[in-house]
């Protein structure tokens, strides 16, 4: 199910709307891409420019800079590249203040958005910043620095609207767009179309999106591969990477001895529904497995320092870190920090996910999640569209 699209605005209306967006990985081009297509159902010669990536570039969106450049995730990891950066965000900054677009939408990349909505927002351009910061996480600091920078924040998940709305920032639950149009496939289906066997266990690894995850996160999830073929050789294994590089990559690491395992290039939701049971890294591909009714284990690693701040944190304000754990506000999914990202501690928990399936109450849970997430009260469309002056709010041209 696709977002509703706006009333057909009125001829002799004004010109055509100038909308900015920046997104800084692959999740954040999707929804930018989404975002378009709905705009470009009432308004065809909207224009869009900023920064992209190839889901956005092929509807005709105008990126300044590579969004390659601005993927990269975690504390420490992330400062090195930002400085190298911040030249490059002044220079955008500018631009888009030079050329004074109807309303800007920073997408995600909280780290490199805030600070150019904020610079943007004084010059008198209306702000967005679609998918919430993990302000309420671990960073409510954030909270006075957003209320500063955006004029609005469009949020995937209920909480983060009610965390703004408690803390000054004007926000909307949008719903999550995975939840309304994901459609699931059946296992056998899956498998016929992947090539994979039809008969016979399979486990799916997903060690992120990130180079960095896949070398952080990949070794273990291979070690625990082996792990789990020496207890069950009849198990096979799929892994989808989700670039060329990081295929390329992944390959390398797993040439280096234990069993076989079926590479695939951006097939993460066929692989995930081939599967039995899915090993993968936490982020956006636990909501999916969850929206695809899979068993999963979820992984976290992160830097030693990364790690350090985020422990300090953990039980103070969050108990989880899995998107469905923390949607459910308990633990539904087993999940693995750290140092328990090892064979030894991943390897039973899919044998046993493996002999039992996926537990009553938590497919219980995936459905009233599922539910939930389909039920934003407003489009990103509209929303953003009211904020450009050019819609009332609810889709309808101003």
């Amino acid at each position: 199910m696709t977002e509703p699209a706006i009333v057909a605005p009125d001829p002799a209306a004004s010109r055509v709307p100038s909308i900015a967006l920046v997104a800084g990985e692959m999740s954040g081009d999707l929804l930018g891409a989404r975002l378009m297509r709905t705009i470009r159902a009432s308004w065809p010669d909207a224009r869009f420019s900023g920064i992209g990536g190839p889901e956005m570039l092929a509807l005709g969106f105008e990126s300044f800079l590579p969004m390659e450049r601005l993927s990269v995730m975690g504390l420490f990891e992330a400062a090195g590249r930002f400085v190298q950066l911040l030249p490059e965000r002044r220079r955008l900054a500018r631009r888009l203040a030079a050329a004074a677009p109807d309303v800007f939408v920073g997408i995600d990349s909280p780290d490199f958005n805030l600070a150019l909505e904020r610079r943007l927002r004084d010059s008198g351009i209306p702000t967005v910043h679609y998918v919430s910061p993990s302000m309420w996480a671990w960073r409510a600091y954030r909270a006075a620095k957003v209320r500063k920078a955006v004029d609005r924040i469009l949020t995937l998940f209920p909480f983060e609207a009610e965390f703004c709305r408690r803390n000054g920032i004007s926000a909307c639950f949008v719903g999550h767009p995975l939840a309304r149009e994901l459609e699931r496939t059946e296992r056998a289906a899956a498998r016929r179309r992947l090539g994979l066997p039809e008969d016979g266990p399979i486990v799916a690894l997903l060690p992120g999106s990130r180079s960095h995850e896949v070398r952080d996160i990949g070794r273990p999830f291979l070690e625990t591969a082996a792990w789990l073929h020496r207890r069950r050789p009849e198990l096979r294994f799929a892994a989808p990477m989700a670039s060329a590089p990081l295929h390329a990559e992944f390959r390398r690491m797993a040439a280096s001895g234990g069993p076989a395992i079926a590479l695939f290039e951006r097939e993460s939701r066929a692989v995930m529904s081939a599967a039995d049971v899915v090993v993968l890294a936490s982020g956006t591909a636990t909501l999916e497995a969850m929206l695809l009714r899979r068993p999963m284990v979820v992984a976290w690693r992160g830097l030693p320092a990364t790690w350090f701040i985020l422990r300090r944190w953990l039980g103070r304000n969050i108990r989880f870190v899995a998107l469905p754990n923390l949607l459910a506000g308990r633990r539904v999914v087993p999940e693995f920090l750290q140092d328990e990202v090892r064979a030894e501690r991943l390897g039973p928990a899919v044998l046993r996910l493996l002999d039992s399936g996926l537990p009553v109450e938590a497919r219980w849970e995936f459905d009233r999640i599922h539910a939930e997430l389909r039920s934003g009260h407003e489009t990103p469309a509209a929303a953003v569209l009211a904020l450009a002056g050019r819609s009332d709010g609810r889709g309808r041209p101003a």
